[in-house]
């Protein structure tokens, strides 16, 4: 199956409500719509991670995160772009709607745009941003390759997208947009 029919795939999956496995800039990730309950809940619990921690989301331009995030006073688009250079996910002001199951117990939100082909190509093809948390139990190490993915989780999500991570070593760098905050140091 090539990297398309496998995106392709993955997108017709998670519009239906499913949870995908797939790479990203450091290591796999879980992911699925962000509206869609059922699924999130899924992920919490292969993680077995609390829902008040929130969750990440990825998207492939600035537009799929409108009615999700908003941009902090004095901060510009161009800021968000800036996670393109090197994987950077940023907490920004969550919009009002967003749910509790996405936000956590805070009244923002974390969205990186991706550069990672798989991905990118993933929220391009499901017209919106994905959920995107790092494939492991919490508090355990992320899966880095798919041997170990489908070892620890094959069954337990609907489809794994093949390819690889990119270059960084570890996940994303989680960063304050409006401050620069660090709350979680990323290894690119």
């Amino acid at each position: 199956m090539t990297i398309s029919n496998s995106v392709n795939k993955a997108a017709r999956i998670i519009r239906e409500g499913g949870v995908i496995a797939y790479p990203t800039e450091g290591v796999f990730g879980f992911g699925c719509l962000p509206d869609s309950w059922d699924a999130v809940k899924r992920i919490l619990d292969i993680k077995q991670r609390d829902a008040d921690a929130g969750l990440v989301l990825i998207a492939a331009n600035l537009e799929q995160l409108d009615g999700w995030a908003e941009l902090p006073a004095g901060c510009t688009a161009a800021d968000l772009y800036s996670s393109l250079q090197r994987p950077v996910t940023w907490v920004v002001p969550a919009d009002p709607a967003v749910p509790a199951w996405i936000r956590g117990k805070h009244d923002s939100i974390a969205v990186r745009l991706t550069a990672h082909p798989v991905a990118r190509a993933l929220c391009v093809a499901a017209d919106s941003p994905l959920v995107s948390t790092s494939a492991n139990e919490s508090g355990r190490p992320p899966a880095r390759n798919q041997l170990v993915l489908r070892r620890l989780f094959g069954d337990r999500v609907d489809f794994i997208v093949p390819g690889e991570n990119g270059g960084a070593q570890g996940a994303s760098e989680i960063r304050d947009l409006a401050t620069g905050r660090v709350f979680r140091a990323g290894s690119s």
